[in-house]
């Protein structure tokens, strides 16, 4: 199998690198810098991608990689820091920006196979540093008013870099130019699709798990679903699955998902309500972060439980790559610690996990969900974190709170589906937002709780625009929620994009 490897020194943004190999037909993986040459080298090497990154080159400690990826025989390309470090290798210099470069940028391009089909255009730029002269035996390729050295290549050596990044999609003509990449210079045949990863995960599952045991955690939403699934189609009945209540679902949660394992699926479910026991942990808790590590815990310890009574030795969970790049694992930034990466404890009786969408985005794992035959329903249900509403009250948890969040989040769903705005609107839910406010109803003064809306679209999760939700629509569900849902009295509507917020208030 034809095979892209990324390297990755930490960018918030790499794995989008990965996904815009996979949608141009091609399989692509992130490695660390550290990875063994061996790892790299693998089987069906074809290309390697040096990723952008938050540190300076050249400064004592930055992250490198070894001089020996240059020599494999195949094509490299450095995005941002990933051309930065290149062109220090071969000799250049890289220092401070004299002007840092922020967000749509017009760049002109110089005649070249990796811009083939790419007119001069606005390109995405984010960086702080920069490459001071074009390294020998390398040429320029594409400029901007304040980068004079935006690419260069040694085509020779099939050395290419740049200095945008075209894996955002602001980046006109990103497509185009990872096409350019994998088929113009990598020289790859294509072929890899969400369809043909089905099998070869399937297969994988099979050969890791043997003739063992696995529980699955599953949540209710799509990640775990189509993970549960998948794992179903390898070993059947090995698999027991583990859906767990506790107390921090949606009005009509268990019911609903119930219905759809048992019925729809014929998963094995076990269902197990553990209301009491989480809420009684997260009691006077107000730090998000300290919420999802005693949720990723409790969920963990919950889960040994019941695989002492079935004798499974591994944990399926249905991680997807959004959830390991927050949690900041391989270098990056800590964003948010999910409770299924970031929030594990050290100490799990188990074998191992298992974790076959880890490398997956949400569309992709939605595109897996259907190519398995899943029920639409399913599928295409309104994602929900694993810590549940738990990140939805700000401040400390009860169960006043976590009703008035159920009855006005019941609400929004309803006028959403009757607006027939389920599909055109990635995620949307109410927030306990622990701010009260003066209000009248009634002829009489109020002091109660504001709620605010969310609402996002977005393709992967990793960058979303607030939706454009009609002002009619959003009148009907202002009046509901303050007419049905004693105790509040107030309804703001969120506007912030990812970045810089996050699809969650916690």
């Amino acid at each position: 199998m034809e095979r892209i490897v990324i390297i990755n020194f930490g960018a918030q943004y790499n794995q989008l690198i990965a996904r815009r190999i996979r949608e141009a037909g091609v399989y692509s993986e992130l490695l660390p810098p550290d990875a063994p040459i061996e790892r790299v080298k693998g089987e069906g090497l074809s290309g390697i991608i040096l990723s952008g990154g938050p540190d300076s080159c050249y400064l004592p400690g930055s992250r490198t990689c070894s001089d020996e990826l240059f020599s494999l025989g195949v094509p490299v390309l450095g995005i941002c820091y990933g051309m930065q470090l290149m062109c220090q290798k071969f000799g250049a210099k890289v220092g401070p920006a004299p002007v840092r470069e922020y967000g749509k940028t017009f760049v002109r391009f110089k005649p070249n196979v990796l811009f083939k089909d790419m007119p001069d255009s606005i390109c995405w730029m984010s960086h702080n540093d920069a490459v001071s002269e074009v390294p020998a035996g390398f040429e320029l390729i594409a400029e901007t008013d304040d980068c004079p050295v935006g690419a260069v290549c040694c085509g020779e050596k099939g050395l290419y870099a740049v200095q945008f990044h075209p894996e955002v999609r602001h980046t006109e003509y990103c497509a185009q130019f990872f096409h350019n990449f994998v088929y113009e210079i990598c020289r790859c045949k294509g072929g890899w699709s969400i369809e043909n990863l089905a099998g070869e995960l399937i297969e994988e599952i099979r050969k890791k798990v043997g003739s063992s045991k696995v529980v699955a955690g599953l949540s209710g939403g799509v990640d775990s679903s189509v993970a549960a699934t998948l794992v179903h189609r390898a070993i059947g009945d090995q698999l027991t699955c583990i859906f767990v209540d506790h107390g921090l679902l949606r009005l009509g949660e268990a019911e609903e998902v119930m219905d759809y394992y048992r019925n729809e699926i014929g998963l094995n479910v076990i269902e197990v309500d553990a209301k009491e026991r989480f809420l009684s942990k997260l009691a006077g808790v107000v730090e998000p972060e300290r919420k999802r590590k005693i949720i990723g815990e409790e969920f963990i310890r919950v889960f040994e439980d019941e695989a002492k009574k079935v004798g499974a030795d591994y944990l399926l969970q249905g991680t997807i790559y959004p959830d390991v790049i927050e949690s900041g694992t391989g270098g990056a930034q800590v964003i948010k610690s999910h409770h299924n990466v970031g929030g594990l404890p050290e100490d799990i009786a188990f074998k191992g996990l298992i974790e076959p969408l880890r490398i997956l985005f949400k569309d992709e794992v939605r595109l897996l969900g259907e190519s398995l035959g899943m029920p639409a329903p399913l599928v295409w249900r309104q994602p929900f974190p694993g810590p549940g509403l738990a990140i939805r009250v700000m401040g400390d948890i009860t169960e006043e709170k976590l009703d008035i969040l159920r009855k006005s989040d019941f609400i929004l769903r309803d006028e959403i589906k009757k607006a027939g705005l389920e599909r055109a609107i990635w995620q949307y839910f109410t927030v306990f937002t622990g701010v009260r406010s003066v209000g009248v109803m009634g002829d009489c003064r109020t002091y109660d709780t504001a709620i605010a809306v969310r609402a996002v679209t977005s393709t992967d999760a990793m960058t979303v625009e607030f939706a454009e939700i009609p002002y009619d629509i959003l009148r009907r569900i202002s009046n509901r929620i303050i007419a049905e849902t004693p105790g509040v009295n107030r309804v703001v509507f969120d506007i912030t994009d990812k970045p810089p917020g996050t699809i969650e208030w916690e």
